[in-house]
């Protein structure tokens, strides 16, 4: 029996298939693997999926083999995680759209991977102020001997600078690349790229081998927002990428952190612009700012032994009371309601949409559900 990561692969070798589409095609039909013996009639049904979008998935589906297009594929990229395999990051699998294959080097903590250990983003410009850099220093260092993990993009200026202070406090750190895991970019971070393998990460949602491109970077961001449970800019111009980063996070239900500069420095325009717009503060006292981080909740595992009866449930189907059995008063991520229920996909998303029109449950950013 072909595996449903080696369909998520198929899926995502088709042109025209990106992230969005193939979360729609997973939760319609609850597994690519159904959703691959579908016939145009039936994938047209699918949001998004137009006339050439259909005419292209069944010219290139007829010419690939999942089974042996993954054999081939684990040949060249042996370390890759898909959305099917228990270890693929938990917040990641949450967004609207996670890397179909997120390919990584390094050494792995499933505790970062199930959401036990808090991911913090740090993001700022490529030339970053001597202000910046002092900062975003002390930050990462804070972050790391306080038991957070790091994530950055290993960009020059302050993905760097967020790196480096990370490891040299004996933290863990991850790098989210617009190449492929083995490609170095810029190659004047290859010592800190052998360093980041043997402390922490590198990820990317692009195979072995892939050079840099500039429409690489502004994607890969949202894959840092993503993995992180809240976002610190340090600087940003008004157009910078941290800003393209700190706006998915803003999508994904993410905190967002940024430090206040002068009203005539060019690097700060963006952090100001943020802090106008709601996002938090990163004051001089880092006990205030690791007390708000340390109090972003956790995807433990909620254990309940409270019946249909005791939670005053309506006359439900039995699969909206196992759902509805999983809800505590805090909001719970898709995927976590998926875990806890053993359940499919596809029917947890269409059982979530009844309590939802029932009044019973409501839907917060970032695909968390909260019980009314």
């Amino acid at each position: 029996m072909v595996e449903e990561s080696a369909y998520w692969l198929a899926w995502s070798q088709i042109s025209g298939i990106g992230p969005v589409l193939l979360r729609r095609l997973q939760q319609h039909f609850g597994t690519l693997a159904t959703a691959w013996e579908a016939n145009k009639a039936q994938l047209g049904e699918v949001e998004g999926f137009g006339f050439q979008t259909l005419e292209k998935i069944i010219q290139q589906r007829s010419r690939l083999h999942p089974e042996q297009l993954f054999i081939k594929h684990q040949q060249e990229n042996p370390n890759f995680w898909t959305p099917a395999d228990a270890d693929y990051p938990r917040l990641l699998l949450e967004t609207p759209s996670p890397p179909a294959i997120l390919y990584y080097r390094g050494e792995v903590e499933l505790q970062e991977n199930l959401g036990q250990k808090t991911l913090v983003g740090i993001v700022g410009t490529r030339q970053p102020t001597d202000y910046g850099i002092r900062w975003t220093r002390q930050i990462s260092t804070a972050l790391a001997k306080n038991g957070f993990t790091v994530v950055s993009g290993m960009a020059e200026g302050i993905d760097t600078e967020s790196h480096i202070a990370a490891i040299k406090a004996g933290g863990r750190t991850i790098a989210v690349l617009g190449t492929g895991v083995d490609v170095i970019y810029p190659h004047k971070n290859r010592d800190l790229y052998k360093q980041i393998l043997s402390a922490g990460l590198v990820v990317s949602e692009y195979p072995a081998k892939t050079p840099p491109d500039r429409t690489h970077f502004p994607r890969r961001n949202r894959i840092i927002a993503g993995l992180s449970r809240a976002i610190l800019v340090m600087e940003a111009p008004l157009k910078s990428g941290a800003l393209i980063t700190a706006t998915y996070a803003n999508d994904f239900g993410r905190d967002i952190y940024a430090l206040p500069g002068r009203l005539d420095d060019h690097p700060s325009q963006g952090c100001l612009k943020l802090l106008s717009q709601g996002a938090s503060f990163i004051f001089k006292e880092l006990d205030e700012l690791l007390t708000m981080l340390g109090g972003v909740p956790q995807l433990d595992v909620v254990e309940t032994s409270q019946t249909p009866e005791q939670l005053n449930l309506p006359n439900l189907s039995p699969e909206l009371k196992k759902v509805m059995n999983v809800f505590t008063c805090d909001a719970l991520p898709f995927d976590f309601i998926v875990q806890q229920t053993g359940m499919s996909v596809g029917l947890v998303s269409s059982t979530l949409l009844q309590l939802e029109l029932m009044g019973l449950i409501s839907q917060q950013p970032g695909m968390h559900y909260q019980k009314n």
